[in-house]
């Protein structure tokens, strides 16, 4: 499956975001740069590559292109990452073969300059790629948690977290090294304004 001297196949997707990516980005310039790549099989534009259809076209080249890897280069991986993971492991792809690239925060939404813009972009994608290229096979797993907390200095702060994780419903532990709670707040005689006792 791999392609000549073991390098992984990869495929790139770079999303128009409507207006929100190509009306900064040369979005065309960033797909013809990304697909002279090493290891690059397939470089594609797509208005919205979040969308079902365009989640259907990165299955379909993983099936049809025998792709390892996928890069898409979008919005933030906040909204997404999840998204694509989710698309490629349908295509009975590991999630963690894929790599999101925001180029709408970090590029069209900064940049007003179409050229420095597409010039970053095409960074990215090249980190982005380098990146796929050394990934490895992960696998995700769950471990038990103790539902409580450690929450370490006596001081206001190291109080109110604990009193606020006490509230949700948690055990927590408070550790202070000095004698006492309080801090440097509970040394003070009065508060300012209203010179209430710190106490």
């Amino acid at each position: 499956m791999s392609a000549k001297n073991g390098i992984p196949r990869v495929g790139v997707y770079v999303c128009d975001c409507g207006t929100n990516i190509a009306a900064t980005v040369d979005v065309q310039s960033v797909v013809e740069f990304a697909s002279g790549l090493p290891g690059v099989v397939v470089a594609r534009e797509y208005r919205y590559v979040c969308s079902e259809p365009g989640q259907q076209l990165i299955r379909q080249d993983i099936g049809e292109l025998n792709l390892e890897r996928v890069v898409v280069a979008s919005c933030s991986p906040r909204m997404h990452e999840a998204t694509f993971q989710r698309a490629v492991a349908k295509a009975g792809l590991n999630p963690f073969y894929f790599a999101m690239v925001n180029i709408r925060e970090h590029v069209s939404w900064v940049i007003k300059s179409k050229d420095l813009a597409t010039a970053k972009a095409k960074r990215l994608v090249r980190a982005a790629v380098s990146r796929a290229l050394l990934q490895e096979e992960l696998f995700s797993r769950t471990e038990p948690v103790t539902p409580a907390a450690l929450v370490v200095g006596g001081g206001i702060a190291g109080i109110q977290s604990a009193l606020t994780i006490a509230d949700a419903g948690y055990r927590v532990y408070l550790v202070e090294r000095q004698p006492s709670i309080g801090g440097h707040m509970a040394q003070l005689d009065k508060t300012f304004p209203t010179l209430d006792c710190s106490t």
